[in-house]
């Protein structure tokens, strides 16, 4: 049985507080992949997938009802929530929002990531928001540093929400949402336009990628930590053998001359 969808007035539902919608207000404070209660004894079942409509997270197998819908689904970098940047940019604009290319997709990280300690890099640039790092000429580390920002500096988001009665789920390709490290930032020089397109400037080519964030580096180090317990080959040779292989220039030991 279909859950019919919620009229056109109830999906543009204002939060009487903060101007945020519904969908975007459960969206940047819902936590993702917890076990879903429903069907606990199911196996993949972490709730990856936002309603729009209904305003709820699902697991894979309570999709049924849902298909009419606008589905979300949240993926997971460096255990942190991501998002599609196609489908992120179907909702609200995402122009100078840092995105990151892994699995051959561009994401967006959804909610602000905590920081150890506040540092600013070489180039200066930091997140308006929460001072991250990040690299020219992007503003915001994550949707939520942006729209803080939007709302903070002009009071709403109007003007940048988008409406979308539309978002089509493709279940063909719907996989775990765990994506691996071996990604790289968008280039500096490419920035995500509103209208869905990178564009380059200054001469740069946006073919050109960016090593990755030290986060990112260091998980792939962890990984990467088993196989180094592995014997490899040496590269180099032993001293000691290098020794041995040279030519003995000195005599060998003295014998003493018999007695006779």
């Amino acid at each position: 049985m279909l859950i019919p969808a919620p009229s056109s007035s109830s999906k543009q539902h204002h939060d009487n507080g903060g101007g945020l919608p519904r969908w975007l207000q459960v969206l940047l404070t819902e936590k993702f992949y917890n076990a879903c209660i429903v069907h606990e004894e199911a196996k993949k079942n972490e709730k990856n997938v936002y309603c729009l409509d209904c305003c709820i997270t699902l697991c894979p197998h309570c999709l049924a009802p849902h298909r009419s819908h606008r589905l979300l689904q949240i993926r997971r970098y460096v255990y942190h929530d991501v998002i599609r940047l196609d489908d992120a940019a179907k909702l609200i604009d995402c122009t100078s929002v840092q995105s990151y290319t892994t699995n051959s997709a561009k994401v967006v990280f959804i909610k602000e990531r905590a920081q150890t300690r506040n540092f600013r890099g070489n180039s200066g640039n930091s997140c308006s928001t929460c001072d991250r790092t990040l690299q020219d000429p992007y503003q915001f580390c994550s949707l939520s540093c942006k729209i803080n920002y939007l709302i903070g500096s002009r009071g709403s988001l109007s003007g940048y929400l988008y409406e979308c009665n539309y978002l089509p789920f493709n279940e063909t390709g719907f996989d775990d949402g765990q994506l691996t490290t071996d990604s790289v930032l968008e280039p500096a020089g490419s920035v995500w336009t509103s209208s869905g397109s990178g564009g380059c400037v200054g001469g740069v080519d946006c073919k050109t990628t960016l090593a990755c964030t030290a986060t990112t580096e260091i998980v792939r180090k962890k990984r990467s930590s088993g196989s180094a317990s592995r014997p490899t080959a040496p590269v180099c040779r032993p001293v000691h053998d290098i020794l041995v292989g040279l030519p003995n220039r000195r005599k060998g030991t003295p014998q003493r001359a018999p007695l006779y």
